[in-house]
């Protein structure tokens, strides 16, 4: 079995992954991306095509991280690799503040700047980029996207595929639901429904 990542992407969010899966000690052998991709990386070759997966998994290749911003592709190229018999593995940079009582899941990204507080659960795919915090007791879904600067308060829960926009603050106890959308810079104080788009301070729906 070889003990180097595979990584899916080659965009700014894959470099970003990379140098922190770097800088833990982890050796990455391909980016596969699509065919307008560039050739390299950050100096890791780009392998253009899908089809590269299988190959690689073929020669020994099984840990996998998928450095895609967008949180259904995301989740659906995990899905589809992990059933090939690939293993995600954790992007974690060293300068992210992360609790021990912490519950992690994989695949995850947590950027540098990034603080995690006493009991909460990150569940897999989740991104929490750089500078964000997420308080105590808080319950993050599955290929969720915290961008940079958002703040969680406590026990605030955030649904599967949601992005919560650059710098936006979450009030303690909200639920936001499924596939939601919260705009850059918005103060949610109230619990949103799953597919919510909202922005504002206060936080407005925008579905209507």
């Amino acid at each position: 079995m070889r003990p180097e990542i595979i990584i899916i992407g080659a965009g700014g969010h894959a470099k970003v992954c990379i140098e922190i899966l770097h800088d833990s000690g982890n050796e990455i052998a391909f980016c596969v991306a699509g065919s307008s991709s560039p050739e390299h990386c950050l100096g890791i070759p780009v392998l253009k095509g899908d089809e590269n997966l299988l190959r690689l998994r073929e020669e020994g290749y099984w840990k996998l991280f998928v450095a895609i911003g967008s949180n259904q592709l995301r989740d659906n190229l995990s899905v589809l690799w992990v059933e090939k018999g690939y293993q995600l593995v954790n992007a974690i940079s060293s300068h992210a503040i992360v609790s021990k009582s912490v519950n992690l899941g994989n695949g995850i990204a947590l950027m540098a700047g990034s603080a995690i507080n006493a009991n909460t659960t990150i569940r897999d795919l989740a991104i929490i980029n750089t500078g964000a915090t997420v308080d105590h007791d808080c319950s993050i879904g599955r290929a969720v996207h915290i961008a940079p600067q958002c703040a969680l308060a406590g026990n605030v829960a955030v649904g599967d595929r949601s992005f919560l926009g650059i710098g936006s603050m979450v009030v303690p106890g909200v639920s936001i639901g499924c596939n939601s959308t919260v705009g850059a810079g918005s103060v949610v104080l109230s619990n949103l429904d799953n597919d919510s788009r909202v922005a504002g301070v206060p936080a407005r729906n925008l579905n209507k």
